[in-house]
């Protein structure tokens, strides 16, 4: 009754105020009398005045912007996606993307789209949102210094990391001399243009440098800390000594600059003295609380935005306030996580982008269109891989490491990255550099950058070292092994019991490892280890529930499910046990057709389609993660379909085929160490005209009478599988049951499906 009657009047307000507002609008023609009111007179019309309103919609400054944003996201994701694919960091193909989006690709053949998109006008709101993106991007890296690592490494890291910016900035301050004359802006000093030049040649990207070294999986020996602590000391010393730059180019003479400079003192004092302090005070007081209340946000960001303003006002730009608002955050790894969070995605993914592309409509590589200007760029490279690869390997080789160590530390250093990108565009705004300057730097960036990779391989082979992060006694024991790979705890814990549930009584001659790979532009320098430490410690109270000792694995990756079947494959486990994951594409009708695109473009599952291992149109029973594990893993490989798994106690097991007969062993696997029960099912009657199996089973059954059962198939009712804790069966016949739509999926209990 009480619904008809809030139907009622839901109808009548409704349609009453609907059938007064008609009414007023109708009495309110005749108002229109003698004032000249233009109609249009037919439906062409009507159209045209729809379209002039769209096209009017679309060339609005914040439509345009907009649709600058999607593109630029869009395209940098799928570059940075590639540049991964290949074993570079991402953010090289993020400058590609920039590039390609401005005027030396899309612009050059495509003149009409990039001037739509990227109209002249509009460069403006995209220069000033990428700015806000690099100042929160720059509080970020000042927060990943890691200062107490230069407090105790400080003698070797300082002599090396001065001696990487000595080395470049003098070398590039003599290439400036005869490069100055022909390339140098006009009414632009020698002093100005070679200070430029020489700080553009000694920057080192501690973000890329970082990554680098948690992926090769040698930040935790002394080499990986001796060049983080490196990287640290040079990006302190190369900011302040550009803070320095700038503010002599802006002075226009060295005398001048040295008011702002001492202004800069003054500030930087402030900030250690005064500000630090008081925001220690903050970290302290909220140090145990997991989120942060929004007036104690606010604080922290009002306070990087006044640091970015003054030093902006000072002459010195606003980066670098932002970087020193990082570096003097509480050091309190928590509350430091927190802040990163916050601001990461927001600048990382939506804004830092946006100042690649504007990067890269500043880069016009046609510009660089004879063979002289290409020797010119080339010897920019030259100095700037001499300089900085060849003078911090020199002094590394001084302080007493060998020459392995010095060439890696050289080739690390020499890593530019963005770091490089934003010194390029404050010379470019301050007018020291001419386009042409520009886009060679930007040339020598990306150059600079991708040979990082491959010059640590060369490296490694010439000195005949095996890149590894596995541990010398899980590669040589002579042991059953299990590797159990999990991304979060909770299935970790699950593959844990399972592992211990084939090995428990098998302790001395088995070993578990329990490894977690972790995408490595989610990490940070900083707090790696206390991030490790968190991973792994529910993993490790679960095991000592069990009574099973385990060994871990931790490492920061690119390319997770390559890196599982590496170390799987290196290890040579006997088993590998993963979780299934959930795609993000299942669910709905536009997940569906998002899902069914990216199978199409990922070009290893294009490859598949092609050569026949996959149907066109047939959807994959995994999600793409397990699939590429499933194509790469060479050493049995269990997948679990986690339902809340606890007991291995009571677990059946289908026969479908007679290749399934490996499954026996892990029927005794669980009988004899978990003294598990056991129900055979012979699905399609293989046990008869199959010797191997039958046998197999008889045995089984002679020896464990109490723990194995042959049941009918058509005994499997729900009443049947709610009882079972765990069903193991064969990757081909998992796949059948699940193309059959059987009606056991529905009521399937935990589910280990085995690849032999």
């Amino acid at each position: 009754m009480k619904k008809i009657k809030n139907a009622l009047f839901y109808f009548t307000v409704t349609g009453g105020f609907t059938a007064l507002m008609y009414w007023i609008v109708g009495q309110g023609k005749n108002l229109e009398i003698g004032r000249k009111i233009v109609s249009p007179s037919t439906k062409h019309t009507q159209w045209n005045q729809f379209l002039e309103s769209l096209f009017h919609n679309l060339e609005h400054p914040l439509a345009i912007l907009l649709a600058q944003i999607i593109t630029i996201i869009i395209v940098a994701r799928f570059f940075g996606w590639i540049f991964k694919k290949i074993g570079q960091p991402s953010v090289i193909g993020e400058i590609i993307a920039g590039i390609f989006l401005g005027p030396s690709l899309v612009g050059m053949y495509f003149p009409e789209f990039s001037s739509a998109l990227f109209p002249v006008e509009s460069l403006g709101n995209l220069q000033f949102l990428s700015q806000i993106g690099l100042i929160l991007f720059m509080f970020i890296i000042g927060m990943e210094l890691d200062l107490k690592v230069l407090k105790n490494k400080a003698n070797e890291a300082v002599v090396i990391s001065h001696a990487s910016i000595v080395f470049p900035f003098t070398l590039g301050i003599i290439l400036a001399y005869y490069v100055y004359h022909k390339f140098a802006p006009e009414g632009v000093e020698f002093l100005s243009f070679s200070l430029f030049m020489g700080i553009a040649m000694s920057i080192t990207a501690f973000p890329v440098l970082a990554r680098i070294v948690q992926e090769r999986g040698i930040h935790k020996t002394r080499l990986g800390t001796i060049v983080i602590t490196c990287a640290a000391a040079d990006d302190i010393t190369a900011w302040c000594l550009l803070a320095a730059v700038i503010a002599i180019v802006k002075a226009g003479s060295f005398v001048s600059s040295l008011y702002i400079i001492g202004l800069a003192a003054l500030y930087v004092a402030a900030m250690l003295y005064l500000v630090k302090p008081f925001l220690k005070r903050i970290g302290d007081l909220y140090s145990n609380n997991d989120n942060l209340s929004k007036p104690v946000a606010a604080i922290f960001f009002l306070m990087l935005i006044m640091s970015s303003y003054a030093t902006e006002i000072i002459g010195i730009h606003a980066l670098f306030g932002a970087f020193m608002a990082g570096a003097i955050m509480p050091d309190i790894t928590k509350f430091r996580n927190v802040f990163i969070e916050k601001v990461e995605d927001v600048s990382v993914i939506l804004l830092l982008p946006l100042f690649f592309v504007f990067t890269g409509l500043r880069t016009e590589i046609g510009l660089i269109n004879d063979p002289y200007l290409w020797k010119i760029t080339g010897c920019i490279i030259l100095v700037a891989v001499v300089g900085k690869f060849v003078g911090s390997a020199l002094a590394a080789k001084f302080v007493g490491q060998s020459w392995k160590d010095s060439l890696t530390i050289g080739a690390l250093m020499n890593t530019r990255g963005l770091m490089e990108l934003v010194v390029l565009n404050i010379g470019y705004d301050l007018g020291v550099l001419t386009s042409e300057v520009f886009t060679m730097m930007v040339i020598m960036a990306l150059i600079t950058t991708f040979m990082t990779g491959p010059a640590i391989d060369l490296i490694n082979h010439v000195f005949h070292s095996k890149a590894t992060f596995l541990p010398e006694d899980i590669e040589s024991a002579p042991k059953y092994k299990i590797l159990i790979s999990f991304g979060n705890y909770e299935k970790g814990k699950s593959l844990l019991r399972l592992a211990n549930s084939l090995v428990k009584k098998q302790k001395d001659v088995s070993s578990i490892t329990a490894m977690h790979l972790s995408v490595s532009d989610e990490m940070h320098a900083y707090n790696l280890e206390e991030y490790e430490k968190e991973t792994f410690i529910p993993i490790i109270e679960e095991s000592e529930i069990l009574n099973q000792e385990i060994k871990t694995i931790f490492k920061a990756t690119v390319d997770i499910e390559n890196d599982i079947a590496e170390v799987a494959n290196q290890g040579e486990y006997d088993l590998l046990l993963v979780g299934l994951g959930k795609s993000i594409f299942e669910g709905t009708l536009l997940g569906k057709v998002l899902g069914f695109t990216t199978r199409i473009i990922n070009p290893d599952r294009l490859l598949d389609k092609i050569t026949g291992k996959e149907g066109l149109f047939v959807n994959s029973i995994f999600d793409e993660r397990t699939r590429q594990i499933i194509a790469k893993n060479k050493t049995p490989l269990g997948i679990l379909v986690d339902n809340d798994l606890h007991n291995t106690d009571k677990v059946f097991v289908p026969f479908f085929t007679a290749e399934d007969a490996f499954l026996v062993d892990y029927i005794q696997k669980f009988v004899f160490n978990n003294n598990s029960k056991i129900n055979i099912i012979d699905v399609n009657h293989h046990f008869e005209g199959n010797f191997l199996i039958k046998n197999a089973i008889h045995a089984l059954q002679k020896e464990y009478p109490d723990n194995i059962t042959l049941v009918h198939e058509n005994t499997v009712q729900k009443s049947f599988l709610i009882k079972q804790d765990l069903m193991v069966v064969s990757l081909d016949s998992w796949k059948k049951l699940v193309d059959s739509q059987s009606v056991w999926l529905s009521n399937l209990p935990s589910v280990l499906i085995i690849k032999p």
